[in-house]
């Protein structure tokens, strides 16, 4: 850039970048559930079991449904079905292992529950970040290609 800028747009992922996607997917995947009970699930569902839905409910449903979307399509686009799987079966194994070698400990199924959300988390965080960091690694830019 002529005045000495470095041009954000390509600059590429950071870890700065990839710690605040990943703090905004445990904002999303917690606050939707977590089995603490104060999650937008338990919310919503003790309105409905006592015929108190309204409109908060409804917004709290449809900002979740939107975070959901975005992080969903973006994770799906970027690393596919072969991708998902992978990420899935890496931080699967990470977990085995930390079990394994005794790092985890639990015998709670709510401990397990918090350790799978987490990992949720991380997999959203590196599908939306994903396409930096191909860029980063391969030179190349992944492009839709969509029809008007």
């Amino acid at each position: 850039m002529a005045d000495g800028k470095k041009d954000v747009s390509t600059s590429g992922m950071t870890a700065a970048g990839f710690a605040w996607r990943l703090a905004a997917a445990l904002v999303l995947v917690l606050f939707t559930y977590n089995p603490s009970g104060f999650s937008g699930y338990h919310w919503i569902s003790t309105a409905i079991s006592a015929s108190a839905f309204g409109p908060l409910h409804l917004l709290l449903l449809g900002v979740l449904l939107a975070g959901w979307s975005v992080f969903w399509i973006a994770t799906w686009r970027a690393l596919g079905t072969l991708g998902v799987t992978l990420a899935i079966i890496i931080l699967a194994a990470l977990i085995w292992l930390l079990f394994d070698i005794g790092l985890l400990e639990s015998h709670s199924v709510s401990a397990i529950t918090w350790i799978s959300l987490v990992a949720l988390s991380v997999v959203l965080a590196v599908g939306v970040s994903w396409s930096h960091v191909w860029r980063r690694v391969t030179g190349q830019f992944n492009v839709e290609d969509v029809d008007d």
